[in-house]
């Protein structure tokens, strides 16, 4: 097979200029004329992260100037080559420090979880903010994950949804919907997070999913409101589809395969250090021996995924050196988008409009086709993330197999294969295992992740492996529970091979909250007790006749 360029582009000029492209890609958004550290700040900026002034990558970008950037730089350099200059003391004398996170909050130790939950809800709300910072104004209030992460995060916040709608806050969930969509709307998609240095990428692609949520408590027609921003996001991803070629099959984050079809990768506009994690993704570079745009781009790419980081996305399964996201095409984005494509075509036909209604349907017809065709293994018989510069799949178990069963994509067949080797190799005490590699990264073993407990818990329901099902929920919730019985608290991330020990890895430590963690676990706490939903995600997708040979909750 032909070899495909991950850097290959429809414009060469795109190639040449990054930095100009990017510019006019956003410059005319409003939202991107924040406040912007690490370009406004520049030498100051690369000074204070690679010192390092904060042992947090990512508190020097999150803090408040307290003047102009072009008055600081001016002030830092006049006063930079003077006898005794101190840089820290000079960052805080200009800057005001970001809210420190609130790590010390426990319930009481007679509380359910589910009443931590309910206490900690208002907590990790934020009301809309207008400081002059990096952090992007939102119109309403919403939900932070907690920890270091003191702004909305794009797919976090789908499960934590979840967690809010069985805590009966529906006009929060609205509220969220509202700031996702302002997002869309003003900067032209949905950022990783309501940060200035976070509008280059997005993250996995769940807008759709909150909003079928909140068509669950508001009724279906709500949809319609919405369309034309899910419309915008999906152009946003499929953005230079219909100008890829055999000679030109990339761009951003479309590839076209061989037999012509098109799936999406994970991209991000700026080859540059990720301002958050600048010092370590310098690092990171310089130790690879590689092209620093590229590695920068890469890594910037699995930052999108949401999986940052994991051996996933590593040539040789190990080593963050190694990354290579933009080669490959990823099984769970794909499902995903299959998703939006499916959930357009349902708003287009509550609009009458049959030819919307049967362009989208096409759309997402050939995209399960060729997920099918390219990321099922038929000698492992497992989903794979696809290799297209290689041609093959990359053999990496990781648990973004469930994602074609959460959308019923899969075949009964590649189901029942997928629950068996998720049973097999996967389960673990504490709930299922990121990957079965073992390695510094904690989008890998021996760490769990809520997201991805759900996800595996409805794909494998969708499917008729409910008696595997309940027992990853059991396992989950049960780990979660006693960690919360001897720590008080709810964390971002758990060790789901040895319970007794903390999930890690990483770089920074593990955080406590915990956005998706606490909807999550309200979520499968509703499933255990019997408690029946309204209509599934996933269930949107079928027919009515379909759905009836689907059991349900």
């Amino acid at each position: 097979m032909k070899q495909l360029s991950a850097c290959s582009q429809v414009s060469p000029n795109k190639t040449l200029y990054p930095l100009l492209f990017f510019g006019l890609l956003y410059a005319n958004h409003p939202l991107y004329a924040q406040y912007q550290p690490d370009e406004q700040l520049g030498e100051l900026f690369e000074e204070v992260q690679l010192a390092p002034v904060f042992p947090d990558s990512k508190t020097f970008p999150d803090c408040i100037p307290l003047s102009s950037p072009e008055q600081i730089l001016q002030a830092y350099h006049q006063e930079k080559g003077q006898p005794g200059f101190d840089l820290k003391a000079f960052v805080m004398q200009h800057f005001q420090l970001p809210p420190e996170p609130a790590t010390n909050f426990k319930s009481d130790p007679s509380l359910t979880v589910k009443q931590h939950i309910n206490r900690l809800w208002p907590i990790l709300t934020r009301q809309p903010d207008e400081e002059q910072s990096s952090l992007l104004p939102l119109p309403n209030a919403y939900i932070v994950p907690g920890g270091r992460f003191r702004e909305i995060y794009y797919w976090d916040s789908y499960f934590t949804m979840l967690g809010l709608q069985q805590s009966g806050e529906t006009e929060l969930i609205q509220n969220m919907v509202d700031n996702f969509t302002h997002l869309i709307n003003n900067v032209g998609h949905i950022p990783n997070g309501n940060r200035s240095y976070y509008i280059s990428r997005s993250q996995p692609p769940f807008y759709a999913l909150m909003l079928h949520v909140l068509a669950q408590e508001k009724g279906k027609q709500v949809l319609n409101t919405y369309a034309p921003a899910l419309r915008k996001e999906y152009a946003f991803w499929m953005d230079g589809a219909d100008a890829l070629t055999t000679t030109n099959p990339t761009h951003r984050r479309v590839v076209r395969l061989p037999d012509g079809s098109v799936l999406n990768r994970y991209w991000d506009d700026k080859p540059e250090p990720r301002p958050e994690a600048y010092k370590e993704d310098v690092h990171i570079a310089q130790e690879s021996g590689r092209s620093p745009e590229e590695v920068y781009r890469n890594i910037r790419a699995a930052a999108e995924s949401g999986w940052d980081f994991s051996s996933r996305w590593f040539a040789d399964a190990e080593n963050l050196s190694t990354i290579r996201t933009t080669e490959l095409i990823p099984v769970d984005l794909n499902s995903l988008l299959y998703f939006v494509e499916m959930t357009l075509a349902d708003m287009a036909h509550m609009e009458h409009n049959t030819t919307e209604e049967q362009f989208y349907k096409q759309r997402a017809n050939a995209r399960k086709k060729a997920l099918r065709t390219y990321c099922w293994s038929g000698a492992d018989k497992y989903f794979y993330d696809y290799d297209f510069v290689k041609g093959t799949t990359t053999d990496i178990p990781t648990l973004a197999a469930a994602y074609p069963l959460f959308f019923n994509i899969a075949k009964n067949s590649q189901a029942k294969a997928v629950a068996h080797k998720i049973e097999t190799d996967f389960l673990k005490p504490g709930g299922v295992v990121t990957t079965l590699n073992h390695t510094s990264q904690q989008w890998d073993a021996p760490n769990g992740w809520a997201p991805l407990q759900w996800m595996t818990y409805q794909g494998l329901v969708n499917y008729r492996h409910r008696e595997l099902a309940d027992k990853i929920a059991s396992n989950w919730t049960n780990l979660n529970i006693n960690v919360y019985k001897q720590t008080g608290k709810l964390v971002e991330k758990y060790n789901v091979e040895s319970t007794d020990l903390e999930g890690g890895g990483g770089e920074y430590p593990n955080q406590d909250g915990f956005g998706w963690t606490n909807g999550v676990l309200l979520k499968l706490l509703s499933t255990q007790s019997g408690e029946q939903d309204n209509i599934k995600p996933s269930r949107l997708l079928k027919s009515k006749k379909q759905r009836e040979k689907v059991p349900s909750n």
